[in-house]
């Protein structure tokens, strides 16, 4: 179970929402260095923030790179999916043009990965919801 404290708390919503996102270079080719990941998740960091959102965990490899982000209910993940591909290809390739090798046009494979994860269970969640009275007529 979620602690309450881990609840994101608005005007008229009390929310604990997480997506998982996995963004793929270009072509898969590989390119990103340990200090591209540094940079990128300062970069993440920024853009999430800019949406109202919390970037958790970010880490990946060469080829690849994971995001556990927080966000409010407000926001549309395809929008923030994005703003951090944009963001993040623009500045990594201005900071290191060598990284062009992966793709003239950008860095990100236009497609992504995400999955929305924390809270319960599903089959749990769904366990819930049958076991709740319906009103009688």
């Amino acid at each position: 179970m979620v602690q309450e404290s881990a609840y994101r708390k608005g005007r008229h919503v009390v929310s604990a929402l997480h997506v998982h996102l996995v963004f793929v270079t270009k072509y898969r080719r590989a390119g990103l260095i340990h200090a591209d990941h540094d940079r990128l998740r300062k970069i993440f960091a920024g853009v999430c923030e800019d949406f109202g959102a919390q970037l958790v965990e970010c880490d990946g490899e060469e080829d690849h790179v994971h995001l556990l982000v927080e966000y409010p209910p407000q926001v549309c993940i395809s929008k923030l999916v994005n703003s951090l591909k944009g963001v993040s290809s623009r500045l990594l390739r201005r900071d290191r043009p060598e990284i062009a090798r992966i793709s003239s046009k950008g860095l990100w494979s236009p497609s992504y990965f995400a999955a929305s994860c924390g809270g319960a269970p599903i089959d749990i969640v769904r366990r819930y919801i049958e076991e709740q009275r319906t009103p009688v007529a």
